[in-house]
């Protein structure tokens, strides 16, 4: 029984004393970092090479629970690998959700009827964007912090919309132009002034020729915004003749001619009927309007072929043409 008492107090001494060596390895371990802490660079330095700093730092690794750094390393593999998992599975099933809504896209496209140059520019955008989506949500995933790198996209964004505040503009006067379609390639109209047939539809301008064979540029933004005369919407399109006579003229006379002229033309339809007007009396003429419709088609040759023949039948006729006059007065004195 003695023999058992001084064995168990030897163990506790040897506890003891394990332990007191410990706290004092640690508490010595504590005093080289602050130590280290103030220490210069050459102080560092040497400490480092130090033989007997090396020979404590091999002990402390050879002396190293393995266990323990198994763990840590499996723990971090795991958490490394189910992330890039679950980063992978995103990346799929973003995919996928992307092509379902590009498929959509294209079926909406069908059925507005959106113009080809259109469609390829939106859809482009519209991915791009949905891919950024994905690539943050698996950044996000993967533990890095997006905050700083959505900042930098928005950043980036303002600063472009703010130098091409005008081209953006154009921009959207041109998809408004594209998928509300007030007028489409080949169309003759009224805008800005100027009158043409649509040549081209870009996003940023649109081109217009005119009769003269002028082509002319118009900026979507402009445009978008303004009173549109399409004459091409209608199949069919009025044509008028304003017809100046001098005063005596035979209204009913001057009536027949041009209405006889009118009928005459097949390209001038029966319904509805073309008719003609005194419509002004100024100073120095009678104004008469003759008036017929065409297909859109017809309209220039027949405006033209009719101003010729207007001219030519009333002078044989004799009906004359109002000048301009100028009455001069001389007082005598």
């Amino acid at each position: 029984m003695k023999n058992l008492l001084l064995i168990n107090n030897a163990e506790i001494s040897a506890a003891e004393t394990a332990a007191e060596t410990a706290e004092a390895a640690e508490a010595a371990e504590a005093t080289v970092v602050a130590d280290s802490a103030t220490m210069t660079p050459e102080q560092t330095l040497e400490h480092i090479t130090n033989p007997e700093t090396i020979k404590e730092s091999v002990d402390k690794l050879l002396n190293y629970d393995l266990t323990t750094l198994l763990n840590v390393v499996v723990e971090g593999a795991v958490s490394v690998a189910l992330k890039i998992v679950a980063a992978l599975a995103i990346y799929y099933v973003g995919r996928w959700i992307i092509r379902r809504m590009m498929r959509f896209l294209d079926r909406v496209y069908v059925r507005r009827d959106v113009d080809m140059s259109l469609r390829s520019f939106l859809s482009g955008i519209v991915k791009v964007i949905l891919y950024i989506i994905v690539v943050l949500i698996i950044i996000q995933v993967l533990g890095i912090n997006t905050t700083s790198i959505v900042a930098m996209l928005a950043s980036a964004g303002l600063a472009v919309g703010m130098a091409l505040s005008g081209t953006l503009q154009n921009f959207a006067g041109g998809v408004m132009i594209l998928f509300l379609k007030p007028y489409r390639v080949g169309d003759y109209i009224d805008a800005q002034g100027e009158e043409g047939t649509v040549s081209k539809i870009g996003l940023f301008s649109t081109e217009i020729r005119t009769v003269d064979n002028r082509v002319i540029y118009i900026p979507n933004s402009t445009i978008s915004t303004s009173v549109i005369d399409n004459y091409s919407m209608g199949e069919m399109r009025r044509v008028d003749w304003t017809v100046s006579a001098e005063y005596g003229t035979d209204a009913t006379k001057l009536r027949e001619v041009l209405m006889t002229l009118l009928r005459a033309d097949s390209r001038i339809v029966e319904e509805p009927a073309p008719v003609v007007y005194v419509t002004e009396l100024t100073e120095g003429s009678v104004k008469f309007s003759a008036r017929g419709w065409v297909r859109n088609a017809d309209y220039w040759d027949v405006k033209f072929d009719m101003n010729e023949r207007i001219y030519n039948e009333l002078g044989k006729q004799g009906i004359k043409f109002a000048n301009p006059q100028l009455d001069v007065t001389i007082k005598n004195n």
